[in-house]
């Protein structure tokens, strides 16, 4: 399975629970996310500048280390920009 294929079998972060197809979509742009409480989900990054994708993001979830309210930071790994590894949760 090449790169490309595994991607478009994932789960979009954000996607409603009962969305019946809860994947990417084509024409979009994706992240995976590693690790941490987010991790094997994509992220949609379509529309997103270099700058943008050069910083990562702070996502919210309510399964971290801080609960509701929370956010787990992500950002882009050295040598591979297509999987943002975890870097910690925030309040």
């Amino acid at each position: 399975m090449d790169e490309e294929e595994r991607l478009m079998r994932g789960r979009v972060y954000g996607a409603d629970h009962e969305d019946p197809d809860p994947g990417p979509r084509v024409g979009h742009a994706y992240r995976e996310l590693v690790a941490g409480p987010l991790d094997g989900l994509l992220l949609d990054v379509t529309g997103w500048s270099a700058a943008e994708l050069a910083d990562g993001a702070a996502l919210p979830t309510e399964i971290g280390a801080h609960g509701a309210g929370g956010r787990a930071c992500y950002g882009p790994r050295a040598g591979d920009p297509s999987r943002w590894d975890w870097e910690g949760d925030v309040p």
